[in-house]
């Protein structure tokens, strides 16, 4: 169980509108500049109200775009904390892992994150995987399940209520 904090802390909770949340442990150890950038954009209120708008069953939910169409992002970027960008970064993209949405250019992930709904290992080394779930798996298996249409966006709506810091209780 955990609760609301006014303060930063290593745990953001996930809010969704339709039912469920989703609570993250941040790894600042293994991505400390990905971390603060996200921590950052949580404290601002960034992602209150954004959506997943992308959803891919057996592979991961994504969201953080302000735009909800996959191109737009915050106004900073984050060098990319991954092994093929000269990190090591030692966490593995399994189910329930948060890593950072990119282009095709290692240090342009700015907002977008995506939760593994199954592991991925396979973007290991190329992506900023930053902490994991601890709480709400359920509420990522439901995103994941929910019927997508054209560029894997949901039918029906995913949208982040709020997402803030919390403690454990």
């Amino acid at each position: 169980m955990y609760k609301y904090v006014d303060k930063t802390t290593d745990y953001v909770k996930i809010d969704i509108a339709n039912g469920g949340s989703i609570v993250v442990e941040l790894d600042a150890k293994a991505a400390p500049l990905t971390v603060e950038n996200f921590k950052k954009l949580v404290a601002q209120g960034f992602y209150d109200g954004l959506i997943f708008h992308r959803v891919i069953s057996g592979f991961m939910i994504q969201g953080g775009d302000p735009q909800g169409t996959g191109m737009g992002g915050s106004k900073d970027t984050v060098k990319g904390e991954f092994a093929v960008n000269g990190v090591n970064n030692p966490i593995s993209h399994k189910r329930g892992v948060i890593s950072m949405a990119r282009s095709q250019f290692y240090n342009s992930a700015s907002s977008q994150f995506f939760i593994c709904h199954a592991d991925a290992t396979f973007l290991d080394g190329q992506y900023a995987a930053f902490g994991k779930v601890v709480e709400g798996m359920d509420t990522v298996d439901a995103i994941a399940q929910t019927p997508t249409g054209r560029n894997d966006r949901p039918l029906a709506e995913q949208r982040m209520s709020k997402v803030y810091f919390v403690e454990k209780a």
